[in-house]
């Protein structure tokens, strides 16, 4: 299985990160310039085109293989009523994934994307982190090997996204301690708890902050505040920056996976798009910090990949206008004159 042999390892590739090919970029942007548009008219479909180019390394990339890598975990911290769902829900949703019954399964087949699904665990719960870390050393580096181990070199294209009840505790965690704030600027209802669950879970992140304030490196605050899925994604963003794949982060959760990896290397996030911002309050306040523009904005609060993987439908588009649109030599057309 690939992965990081250690903590250093880990943060060893976070300083030793790959960068998109400058000569594709250029190529691209101006192929951009000669199409039968006015320049810029399409807006952020031309970024996108431009990022794919410099990630491929082509000035005409095309999406042939396109993932959705879906890591699933369980929280100690739900015994504090931070959800609205209890934590075998975790399991049954992975049974509906599994069957094609999930709402990834219906956008990835829209997205013309494949699902794999990666449980980790379940039945051993992480350790509730308002008493102790919630994962140990190997706990977590076994996460973020599977989350490594989910990226194929031949992807062009890699969503990321997660099913685990308690994680959006998680994700509030993690955010306020790479990035500031105190627990209420950061946690949001999650599955939908009502004011009272969302005043536990402010508490229940305080003290998770108190507990853990000593935690600056990204292995240890994803080992102290996070979970199986959320240090899967990250080991997955990583591998898939030393593999030039572009990903497409989900939600607050998916976002928040790479928060720690953000606030020690920014650059993490150049490899990445931001698939949408969802309803979950601390996500746009999140993608800011990220430095990263989301492509929908569609009151999805889902996770899952969802809202990803409906953004891979607009990256498709973006893509087949940038190279099946004509130039103004091949139109015929008059080109811009000032």
């Amino acid at each position: 299985m690939s992965g990081f042999a250690s903590p250093a390892a880990f943060h060893a590739a976070l300083r030793d990160l790959s960068v998109a090919e400058a000569g594709s970029i250029a190529a691209a942007r101006a192929r951009q310039a000669e199409l039968t548009k006015p320049a810029g008219s399409l807006g952020l479909l031309e970024e996108i085109a431009i990022f794919f180019a410099g990630w491929q390394g082509t000035p005409l990339p095309q999406i042939a293989c396109a993932r959705a890598a879906i890591f699933a975990g369980n929280h100690g911290v739900v015994i504090h009523g931070v959800s609205a769902y209890p934590a075998s829900v975790t399991a049954a949703m992975v049974d509906n994934f599994r069957a094609g019954g999930g709402a990834i399964n219906a956008l990835a087949r829209a997205a013309d994307m494949e699902v794999v699904i990666h449980p980790i665990a379940l039945d051993t719960p992480t350790a509730d982190f308002t008493a102790g870390p919630a994962m140990d050393e190997g706990a977590c580096l076994a996460a973020l090997a599977i989350g490594a181990a989910a990226v194929d070199p031949g992807l062009d294209l890699l969503v990321v996204g997660e099913m685990g009840i308690g994680n959006s505790t998680a994700a509030a965690a993690l955010c306020a301690q790479a990035f500031g704030g105190d627990a209420a600027s950061w946690v949001g209802p999650g599955t939908g708890v009502d004011a009272a669950g969302i005043a536990r879970k402010v508490d229940v992140v305080s003290h998770a902050l108190a507990l853990h304030h000593g935690s600056a490196t990204p292995f240890a605050m994803l080992a102290r505040l996070g979970g199986r899925e959320i240090a899967a994604i990250a080991g997955a963003v990583v591998q898939a920056r030393a593999l030039g794949i572009p990903v497409v982060l989900d939600g607050f959760i998916s976002c928040a996976a790479i928060a720690p990896l953000a606030a020690f290397a920014p650059a993490i996030t150049d490899h990445c798009l931001a698939g949408h911002v969802s309803a979950e309050p601390g996500h746009r306040r999140l993608l800011d910090r990220l430095g990263l523009t989301p492509i929908l904005s569609l009151d999805m609060r889902l996770g899952e990949g969802s809202g990803a993987a409906v953004a891979v439908g607009v990256i498709r588009a973006a893509l087949a206008a940038h190279e099946g649109m004509a130039t103004f030599a091949q139109a015929g057309v008059a080109g811009r004159t000032a």
